[in-house]
């Protein structure tokens, strides 16, 4: 045992003690193999905890097809790894913390509490003093920060190295106690994306990763809101952004098809915002907004307001004389239009439509609302990007690094909310795992060891 704590030959190192790393250490430890885990934060699990403020959502109760198809071009690759661990292994998984779930109304599937602390908690005293017959405990080692590798200088030492190292060197990690380094046997990276940097998902990986010869294609917002061009091309009004910033739309229906012809069309609600829109239903529609400014410098979707209501309906009842009230008194009794909506209407319409009441039936019913930029990747709930699934093998190893493995959000998938990502993280880091088992199984050099200075 070295000063540092770490054992002097470690087979397994997981770096990131998020869902897809805890869950590979989890599968690890079961198979009886020590495992180091390493984070930058002080504690573990920090995003998923933020996950579960307002309830954590472990997973989607749909069947398994309509499920995987939620992934879009990489439903292939991740509908592979949720055949080996899905959204019924996660609620069995689950269940065997002691955390109970139910099915809400929307399908989607919670703890029974409804909280991330007590699931997080169970996980974590399992894996350091696990039941299970022959698993090894998993050890932590918390503020040990991944600063990248460092090449040995002379050839000859790079040949000498264990496994992946021959491609990296060895890993170099900033500690309370100093700087080490670390060539185990086989690694799994679960860095996560770069969102919400301040819980450690900061995306410093990039170029360790590229210098290791992978592809990674850049980390950009999913999941996110977006600032609107607005009708005066620099977005809401001072007026309209002080006044009704955080309100939220319900019940509106938003409809967008993208430059190369893809269609999305929902019911449900968001919230208008200083700058723009976010929340769930525009989150739905993210990817394809995002994607679409990226390729033509903006995005225009239609909101329905009153999706219950044909056009002629709503011009029939706008065609109705409102004697001395106002327009925004007229929308309220004729149609039951709330001040954001009416505001909203006066932000977008020039004052022509506003007057004529078959043209403003139209625009209630598709009322255009352009996106000229999404917000920023550090605001978003998750991104999307990151290591090309194409330079891993199907057992998540880096091509040309044997023995360096990547799991959860640091991959190049997305996912809508809805329990989809945590799953689908959770099963990255299952394959993982059993990847770095087959390695290990296939190959029989020594660990090299820990060294510190």
């Amino acid at each position: 045992m070295s000063a540092t704590g770490l054992p002097e030959t470690p087979p397994v190192a997981v770096i990131g003690a998020g869902p897809a790393g805890l869950m590979a250490a989890e599968v690890l430890s079961r198979a009886g193999m020590a495992v180091e885990v390493f984070d930058a934060m002080p504690s573990a699990g920090r995003k998923l905890l933020l996950a579960g403020r307002g309830g954590l959502n472990l997973t989607h109760s749909e069947p398994l097809a309509p499920f995987v198809a939620r992934f879009g071009e990489r439903a292939g690759a991740v509908g592979d790894w949720l055949a080996g661990f899905g959204p019924t292994e996660l609620r069995g998984w689950a269940a065997g913390l002691g955390v109970e779930t139910f099915v809400g109304s929307s399908g989607r599937v919670f703890p029974t509490e409804m909280k991330a602390a007590p699931l997080l908690r169970a996980w974590l005293h399992r894996q350091r003093h696990p039941q299970t017959p022959g698993a090894a405990p998993v050890r932590f080692h918390m503020r040990h920060r991944w600063a990248g590798w460092e090449v040995p200088d002379a050839p000859d030492s790079v040949a000498s190295c264990g496994s992946h190292a021959r491609a990296a060197g060895r890993f170099v990690f900033e500690t309370p106690a100093g700087r080490i380094g670390l060539r185990p046997r086989a690694a799994v990276l679960a860095l996560g994306g770069a969102s919400w940097p301040r819980l450690g998902s900061d995306g410093a990986w990039q170029p360790w990763l590229e210098q290791a010869g992978a592809a990674v294609a850049p980390l950009v917002p999913a999941n996110c809101g977006f600032d609107v061009a607005g009708t005066r091309a620099q977005g809401w009004t001072p007026f309209f952004a002080e006044r009704f910033a955080g309100q939220p739309l319900k019940n509106v229906v938003l409809a967008f098809t993208d430059g190369l012809g893809r269609r999305f069309e929902r019911r449900g609600e968001f919230v208008l915002t200083a700058t723009g829109v976010e929340g769930s239903l525009v989150y739905a529609a993210s990817s394809l907004l995002r994607d679409e400014i990226a390729r033509a410098g903006q995005a225009c979707f239609q909101l329905d307001l009153l999706p219950d209501r044909s056009a002629d309906q709503l011009q029939a009842a706008l065609a109705r004389p409102r004697g001395s009230r106002s327009l925004s008194s007229h929308l309220r009794a004729r149609l039951g239009l709330g001040p954001a909506q009416t505001a909203l209407l006066h932000e977008l319409l020039p004052p022509e439509v506003l007057k004529d009441a078959a043209a403003l039936a139209q625009a209630l019913k598709a009322l255009p609302i352009t996106l000229r930029a999404p917000r920023p990747v550090q605001e978003a709930i998750s991104s999307a990007g990151g290591v090309r699934l194409e330079a891993l093998t199907p057992d998540l190893e880096l091509l040309g690094a044997p023995g360096l493995f990547c799991a959860g959000e640091m991959l190049d998938w997305e996912a809508p909310t809805g329990g989809y990502l945590l799953t689908a993280c959770l099963a990255s880091g299952v394959r993982a795992a059993q990847g770095v088992l087959r390695f290990l199984a296939g190959q029989g050099a020594p660990a090299a060891g820990v060294e510190t200075r």
